[in-house]
This record gives C-alpha cells, structure tokens and sequence, in this order.
C-alpha cells in the first residue's frame, strides 16, 4: 500500500447488524458486514466430532455444533505424517497419509474454521491453528516455527524480525510465530507487548480445549470491528468513528490494550445525520452490488457473478478517444484495469476471475494495462494471483475467497426470473399454453376446457391469437374458455378439465 495514503474506518453498529467501511484517500475501499443471525465463523476454533469419512474425497465431515457439517481436505490436517506409515497418496498438495489411516468416525478433532459455508457448502475447517494479533500470527503446536510475511521484502528488516521472533519464543514450547507485514519497522517492545497477549490468549484457550465437551465453542474471533481495527491500525489509519456508543466505550479498551502508541483519533458520531450517510457509503454500496459500473471516460464495465467465476466484460460506451481505436482500446483498459482491482475488494469478488479487456494490438499497451492491474491490486489484502492474457485475449486471474461477496450477502434471487436474469416472454408462455392443452385433452376424456391464467395472459391470447384459439378448437373438437385471475403471476396458468 502506498505509504501516503489515508485511511479512515466508519462504523455503523445497532442492535440487528454492524458495519464497517475502510476509506482510502477518501473513496471506499472495503466494506464488511456482519448481522446478528448471519455471523462469520472464520477464526473461530472448535472441539468437533468426526461425523462421516470420505476415503475417495480424501475429505470428512466434522460436527462443530453449527447448522450444517464442516468440511476438513486431508491436506488441512496438520501433523498426519507423524501419526500413522500406512497408504500414501498424493495430490497437488504434495504427498499425505490416507485420510481413512487419520480419522475415523467418532473421533474428537480440534478445529479452526477458514472459510465460511457458502450456499450449500458447509464451512471449510483445518487442524492447523493460527490466532492473528496486532503484529505476530500465534500457530499452536508448531513451537518450532519461525517465519516472516512474504510481503515483507527487505532482507535487513526479516533478518531484525527472525532474531526478534526467536528472542521472545526461544523457550515456549506451546507454539510459533509468524511475524505479520504489519510488523515490519516495529519496536522490539510493541512486538513482545503482542506475544505477551497472545500467551495470555493461549492460556484461556488450551485450559477451554482440555474441559470441553464435543461438539462446541472454544474460541471466537473478535467481533467485526475490532477485527478490522485490529487489521487496520497502522501509522496511515487517521481517524475511526462510530455511532455506537457502547462500541466506542469497547474500542477505547482495545485500543488501549491492543496498540496504545496509536496516534490517531477515536470519535463517537453523534449528530442526527446518520453516519454511512454524510459519508454517502450507501450510495456507494447500492452501485457495488450492480451489474453494471461506469467509467469516468463514459465507458462502462459489467460484471457478471455466478457459482462457477466471475466475468467482467469492458465496454467503451461513448468514449471514441482522440486518436485511435487502439488509443481508446487502451485509455479505456488502463481505466478499467484500475476501477476492476476497486470493485473486486468492494464486492468481496473470489475464486476465478475472468476479464475481457478490449482488444488491443500493440503488445506494450497489453503489458502496461497488465501491469496497473497487478499494482492496484496490492492494496488488496485477499490474496490475488494474475495469471496474464490468453490466447483469446482474456486475463485469467484468482482472488482468495474466504466469506461471501457482498452481493450475495444483501441480495437474493429474482421471485420472477428465479436468478436467471430474464423470463419467457408472453408469446413463449402462450404457445407452451397451447402445447398443454392440446397435451391434456388427447391424454384425458372433457366435453370442454376452462383456462385459468393471468390477466396479461389472458388478455394477450384473446388480442393476438384469437385465430389460433380458434384452429385449437376445431382440431380438438372442445370449446375452450378462459377465466383471468388476478392473483396469478404473468407465466402462471391452470388447465381444467370439464
């Protein structure tokens, strides 16, 4: 992230739901919600029972006590090779013992959720625990381990940062140390104040694992503002207003407790304008969870969801350029490129990627639009992967998914296209009419037939295919009558046999 850069969290908290937007330099970056029936439960740590082991998936099911069954790969369990030398198999993980040689049905597990269930997929679950703090990631049972975020480039700064971690860990046997980017250029003593906390943490958390029953709760993730505070203090964070003052009073603890030397400011927003409001963070995220998102050149981009990935298509709009097509294909991509590497953190957008930049020529513009869209992207904290253009001139990119992407989080789908995104039109109903009846009358004895539709449908029928109506009629040798019912939906109709 750029080191002049301004970031400011607004949190909107009440009774039903919380939620947070990170700004950045003014413009919204990120937003997170969290609501009081629909939590996240990544991070959360549990004491399950093995409900069901699936040898051909290398996979299992594990009862943590929610609504539906975990799901925990092989390659999630930590430590397998040390527990049995029977089957070996291998996969793009590497090499694993047999999932059948590592848990059986019945078993006791203790678990940690990554990614939350999305849809009808459970919650994905790992034994290798991990528990962040302000600057060090806690990884129980792994005392030997000792290592640096990737981010963190400079060779000096990991070497200061591996002696430190060591210094500290040297004699706990309990676990290891991962030092987060956020730790670079931090003092020895802000360092050692986070181990201190999360050895207090591991405390409370091992005795909890020891006493408990199966299945059940050992340990839950902060709540979601403290968890973005957490993430998000650092010497660019200016400013954090909530309108919750119950949240402003537990802020203040954490602050206290978690980054004292934080020099920004801590406001409680209590004026009668509500706060996502004089920001206009609503506005914002009512345009995030559109298909389409215009550019400010006039072109536009179009984002198109479903289980599978996620295209994005670029148009051009009314943006001609002033010089070329290839000039506007490129001004037009290196706009998108930058607004795409935005959207995708605003709408929480994982899993496959694909974008249909427009077609450009000269290879240079290619490697340019390319190039901004790997830069703006590392403002992203999911990790990303652009995998560069095709044969067919798409970029191929990922992005990790671990909650659901704000559109699935705030929509559903259409009653009346049941997600399909367009319904039959009034013709294809009418003639599907026809086919039903014809169907009904050669397969079941009537003297007559009585149609119950929807008012447009019927009205339709007796307007434009009054002729065709009549045809039926004589070929089945049935009258037929419609009745309009006002409460039936357009495509909505009833065949009765009389």
């Amino acid at each position: 992230m750029t080191a002049s850069m301004r970031k400011e969290i607004l949190i909107n908290s009440n009774d039903f739901e919380t939620r947070v937007a990170l700004v950045e330099d003014g413009q919204l970056a990120e937003v997170w919600l969290e609501r009081s029936q629909q939590h996240s439960l990544v991070g959360n740590i549990y004491q399950g029972t093995v409900e069901k082991v699936l040898p051909g998936l290398q996979a299992a099911f594990v009862n943590i006590g929610e609504n539906k069954a975990a799901f925990i790969h092989a390659s999630d369990i930590d430590g397998q090779d040390n527990q049995v030398e029977d089957e070996k198999y291998t996969t793009e993980y590497g090499s694993h013992d047999s999932i059948s040689q590592i848990l059986h049905e019945g078993q006791k597990i203790v678990v940690q959720v990554y990614k939350d269930q999305i849809g009808s997929k459970g919650a994905r679950i790992t034994t290798q625990l991990s528990i962040p703090s302000r600057y060090l990631v806690m990884m129980p049972y792994n005392p030997a381990l000792t290592a640096i975020s990737a981010r963190i480039t400079d060779e000096v700064e990991r070497e200061r940062l591996v002696e430190a971690l060591k210094k500290m860990n040297h004699d706990n046997q309990d676990f290891g140390l991962i030092a987060r980017t956020n730790a670079e250029q931090v003092s020895m003593t802000a360092l050692y104040h986070d181990f201190r906390f999360l050895q207090r943490l591991w405390l409370r958390i091992d005795e909890r694992i020891k006493a408990s029953k199966s299945p059940s709760l050992i340990h839950s993730e902060f709540s979601l503002a403290k968890r973005v505070v957490r993430d998000q203090v650092t010497e660019n964070l200016t400013k954090i207003t909530t309108d919750s003052n119950q949240l402003f009073q537990n802020l203040s603890e954490f602050l206290q407790d978690f980054a004292a030397e934080w020099s920004g400011e801590l406001i409680e927003h209590n004026v009668s304008r509500p706060l996502f409001d004089q920001f206009h963070i609503d506005d914002e995220i009512d345009r995030s969870i559109t298909k389409r998102v215009a550019l400010k050149s006039g072109g536009n981009l179009v984002f198109d969801q479903n289980e599978a990935m996620t295209t994005i298509d670029i148009n051009t709009g009314q943006f001609v350029g002033y010089k070329s097509l290839e000039d506007t294909a490129f001004k037009t991509n290196l706009e998108s490129a930058q607004a795409i590497a935005r959207q995708l953190r605003l709408r929480n957008i994982g899993g496959i990627i694909i974008i249909d930049f427009i077609d450009m020529v000269e290879q240079s513009h290619k490697e340019k639009v390319l190039q901004t869209l790997v830069e703006h992207l590392e403002n992203d904290s999911a990790r990303t992967n652009v995998l560069g253009f095709t044969g067919l001139g798409l970029v191929e990119m990922t992005r990790k998914r671990t909650t659901e992407n704000l559109h699935d989080m705030l929509c559903e789908s259409c009653d009346k296209c049941h997600g399909n995104g367009s319904i039959e039109t009034i013709e294809t109903i009418s003639f599907k009419l026809f086919r039903e009846i014809s169907r009904s009358v050669k397969q079941f004895k009537a003297s007559k037939v009585m149609v119950i539709g929807s008012r447009r449908l019927v009205q339709y029928i007796i307007d434009e295919h009054s002729e065709t109506l009549a045809e039926l009629e004589e070929s089945l040798g049935k009258r037929i009558s419609f009745q309009a019912e006002d409460s039936y939906e357009r495509h909505q109709h009833d065949v009765v046999l009389l």
